[in-house]
C-alpha cells in the first residue's frame, strides 16, 4: 500500500427511491494502492457530476451497467499523475478518464488519456472538450441535421449540453429557441450566447402559446434534454420532417410513478418526424473528429461555456443533488484539488 497518500472514496450504500438523499451514499477512507508495472496513481482534480448517473443507481438494465452497492461510484474525472510506472505518463501530467469518485485512483495507464492544458483549462475537458461537448455535437449534427434558416428548440438550454447545442445550431445558421428554468438563465442564453428567443418554463402560464409565439414558423429540430410536459408541448409545433434527438429526460429521473403523458405517435406520423434516442458511445470511433471541431470553434471564440463549481470532495453528493434542483448554469463540477505542479 502507498503510505504517502490518504484516500477517501464515495460508495453507493443503498439504491435511491425517488429523489436521492445523502443517506444513499457512504464516505470511506482506504489506503492508496501502490502502482504496479504499467499503472499510475492519479490525484483527482475535478469530478464531473452528470444526470445520467442517477440511472446507474437503479438496479435496472440500461445502456451502461448499474453501480454495484457498496462499491465506489465512477464518473468522468480530470486528474494529475502523482506516481507513474508506465512509459505513457510522467508525474505532473494531466489526464482524463472514467474513474472512481475518490481522492486517488490507481489504474492501468491505457485506461486514461492525457490532456493539453495549453488549449483550455483542465476543467474544460469535462465539459466543452469532453463528454458534454461531444454529446451536443453528435446529437445535434448527426440526428438533428440542422439547416440554415430552420428553427431549433433546445430544452434544458442552460445546462452543460443544452447551451452548447444552441451555440452549435447558431454556427450552422439556424434560429434557436431555448427553454430554461429561471429569468437569469434566460437572460444569459439570449444576451451572452445569442439565442434568438428564450422561454422560462417555470413562469410561463401557457407553454403552448409561448412556443407558438417563439416559433412562428414551427420547429424543425427539437433537442430534448428534459422530457415531460415541456416535450409534450413542443410536439404540438413540429414541422413536417422534424428531427428530434433524444438526449435526456431529467424531468422523470426521480419519478416513482412512471412517466405519464400524452401519446405522441399520431403527431409523429402526421408530421413524418424522426425521433431517435442516442448515447455518446454510439459515436466513440468519431470522438477525435468532434473534439477537433469543438476545439477549433472554442479557439475562434464561437463557443462559450459555463461551469458551476462546488468546492471540496466532501460536497460531491450535494453537488449531485443540485442537478435535480436546476441550480447549475452550464457544467456542474466538483473541485477536489489543485495541481501540485
Amino acid at each position: 500500500m502507498n503510505q504517502q497518500y490518504t484516500n477517501k472514496q464515495i460508495l453507493l450504500a443503498t439504491r435511491p427511491v425517488g429523489m436521492p438523499t445523502e443517506q444513499n451514499f457512504e464516505f470511506k477512507e482506504i489506503p492508496v494502492s501502490e502502482a504496479q508495472e504499467g499503472q499510475v496513481v492519479v490525484r483527482t482534480m475535478y469530478l464531473s457530476v452528470d444526470p445520467y448517473m442517477r440511472g446507474r443507481m437503479n438496479d435496472a438494465k440500461s445502456y451502461i451497467p448499474a453501480y454495484n452497492l457498496n462499491e465506489v461510484i465512477t464518473g468522468g474525472i480530470v486528474g494529475e499523475i502523482v506516481e507513474s510506472k508506465s512509459d505513457l505518463f510522467k508525474a505532473g501530467d494531466k489526464i482524463i478518464g472514467m474513474l472512481g469518485w475518490q481522492l486517488y485512483n490507481t489504474v492501468n495507464a491505457n485506461t486514461i488519456r492525457k490532456i493539453d492544458e495549453s488549449l483550455a483549462p483542465v476543467s474544460a475537458y469535462l465539459s466543452v472538450l469532453g463528454l458534454t461537448g461531444l454529446t451536443a455535437y453528435f446529437g445535434l449534427l448527426d440526428i438533428g441535421q440542422p439547416k440554415a434558416g430552420e428553427t431549433v428548440v433546445v430544452s434544458g438550454a442552460a445546462g452543460a449540453v443544452g447551451m452548447l447545442v444552441g451555440q452549435i445550431a447558431k454556427i450552422k445558421g439556424t434560429r434557436v429557441v431555448g427553454i430554461a428554468g429561471s429569468d437569469e438563465k434566460c437572460t444569459y442564453l439570449k444576451n451572452e450566447l445569442g439565442f434568438d428567443e428564450v422561454i422560462n418554463y417555470k413562469t410561463t402560464t401557457n407553454l403552448d402559446q409561448a412556443l407558438k409565439e417563439a416559433c412562428p414558423n414551427g420547429v424543425d429540430v427539437y433537442f430534448d434534454n428534459v422530457g415531460g410536459t415541456i416535450s409534450d408541448a413542443v410536439m404540438n409545433v413540429l414541422n413536417d420532417y422534424a428531427r428530434i434527438p433524444l438526449c435526456g429526460a431529467i424531468s422523470s429521473y426521480n419519478s416513482t410513478d412512471g412517466d405519464i403523458g400524452p401519446r405522441i405517435l399520431t403527431k409523429l406520423i402526421k408530421t413524418r418526424s424522426l425521433i431517435k434516442g442516442f448515447v455518446l458511445s454510439d459515436f466513440t470511433a468519431r470522438h477525435p473528429e468532434g473534439l477537433q471541431e469543438l476545439g477549433q470553434w472554442l479557439s475562434q471564440g464561437k463557443l462559450k461555456y459555463e461551469e458551476t463549481i462546488v468546492e471540496g470532495f466532501d460536497n460531491a453528493i450535494d453537488a449531485f443533488l443540485q442537478l435535480f434542483q436546476g441550480t447549475n448554469l452550464g457544467k456542474m463540477l466538483v473541485k477536489v484539488s489543485d495541481s501540485k505542479e
